[in-house]
């Protein structure tokens, strides 16, 4: 696709034209007057009382989005969405809303319908990984597992992973914020003892991670996972009993793009919960978390906790729409 905004959203358009005309059998008419409000992450139009959208940025993003676009069309009563990737995760993340909302898989010009995804296997953690985890507890941070990866966190952000090495076979604890900053910190500091160089991030970041902390990078990375690490120590603040750190639906890709975080316990009355913590005006929250809950435990209760100023009226409206429509609970 190209660079240039205008053209890439034009092509898009175009595109998603020939997808809905080659699939319906007819015209589709004029799009300026079918799709009067533009779609960010791709491209969208209404014909014959249905939202249909492309999804071609982060598709496995991008429901909530979608769904938020649909769910404002007059026109509209059914939604249709289109993807060229994770068209599976999107299919059962549809099925959590009650709303009409089919999914598509586009084959060149060939809508297929969307083959649903199942949950990854989670497994137990490879045992020489987890021999790591008293070394990272020793450096002063937090041991963590999602997707079969220990990493040590400081107050949400990660600072260390255990990884094996594709050549050597090797397992070692590598430090550092993010794949860059741990191949740099290699580098330079390699010969370092681990447990002396961890601890020397740990005291770094536990300065800026803070709530009254100044601006500073270390403590806009990862917001939504400090927000669940001020939950986990004061569970009883969102009225839940307990609360463990739990893995997301999908893999995180990196550190540095923001993804909800996940917790899993029980409320103050002795229901399973399922936790999902955010930050910002996250579109796609509401998927997101009705996914979480149905991977760990369908019939949970399902609270999003989310700064007081982002409670906004778009995801209320989401959570709204699911079949079993989660908590919105703001924190001030």
């Amino acid at each position: 696709m190209p660079a240039d905004p205008q053209r890439r959203a034009a092509l898009l358009n175009l595109k998603l034209r020939a997808l809905v005309r080659d699939h319906l059998g007819h015209e589709i008419g004029d799009i300026s007057a079918t799709a009067p409000v533009p779609f960010g992450r791709g491209a969208a139009l209404v014909t014959d009382g249905t939202a249909w959208l492309f999804l071609a940025e982060q598709p496995e993003r991008s429901l909530g989005g979608a769904l938020a676009w649909a769910m404002r069309q007059p026109a509209s009563s059914d939604v249709a969405i289109i993807a060229e990737s994770a068209s599976g995760i999107l299919a059962r993340r549809a099925a959590l809303f009650d709303l009409p909302i089919s999914v598509w898989h586009a084959v060149e010009r060939l809508l297929v319908p969307a083959v649903v995804e199942p949950y990854p296997d989670l497994g137990p953690l490879d045992p020489a990984h987890d021999e790591m985890r008293a070394l990272i507890a020793e450096g002063g941070a937090e041991p963590l597992v999602e997707h079969g990866v220990l990493v040590g966190e400081v107050r949400g952000l990660e600072v260390c992973r255990v990884v094996t090495d594709a050549t050597t076979g090797e397992v070692r604890l590598e430090v550092g914020v993010g794949a860059h900053d741990r191949e740099a910190f290699l580098m330079i500091h390699g010969g370092r003892p681990t447990v002396e160089a961890l601890a020397d991030v740990v005291t770094s970041v536990e300065l800026h991670r803070r709530e009254d902390a100044p601006y500073h990078p270390l403590n806009k990375l990862g917001e939504e996972r400090f927000l669940r690490w001020a939950v986990l120590r004061d569970p009883e603040r969102i009225g839940a009993a307990s609360l463990a750190v739990a893995a997301p639906p999908v893999p995180r890709v990196n550190v540095k793009d923001p993804v909800p975080a996940v917790a899993v316990g029980t409320t103050v009355d002795g229901r399973p919960l399922v936790v999902v913590t955010s930050t910002g005006i996250d579109l796609d929250l509401v998927p997101f978390a009705l996914d979480a809950r149905e991977m760990h435990d369908p019939a949970a209760e399902l609270y999003l906790v989310v700064p007081e100023r982002d409670a906004s009226p778009v995801t209320r409206s989401l959570a709204a729409a699911a079949r079993r429509p989660p908590t919105v609970v703001p924190l001030g």
